[in-house]
């Protein structure tokens, strides 16, 4: 839908780089974009928690290294080990909505 001659929104943008709403590329991006947004918030609950990398891995029973990998988007996490790290690593609980 096009607003005026020449005019492309936001939603056609999206659609011509990520593919259209329901597609596998459309999907692989959503997941991509989710596991970004959660390894942003790790991140930042650990930095206001004003802990190391390793201190929060050892409160929450894993590794600096997968921490850093969480931290940065490179691994796919568990939803019960995501609820372990937040929980007994950083004191904080999570709630999940549906949408």
């Amino acid at each position: 839908m096009k607003k005026n001659d020449g005019e492309t929104n936001l939603d056609q943008l999206l659609d011509l780089e990520h593919g259209n709403v329901g597609s596998k590329k459309q999907n692989a991006y959503e997941e991509g974009a989710q596991l970004f947004i959660i390894s942003e918030m790790l991140k930042d609950a650990r930095k206001a928690a004003n802990m190391t990398q390793e201190q929060l891995a050892d409160r929450s029973g894993t590794k600096k290294s997968y921490i850093s990998k969480l931290e940065n988007g490179k691994v796919n996490i568990q939803l019960s080990t995501l609820i372990r790290i937040f929980e007994q690593g950083l004191n904080r609980r999570i709630g999940l909505r549906f949408l």
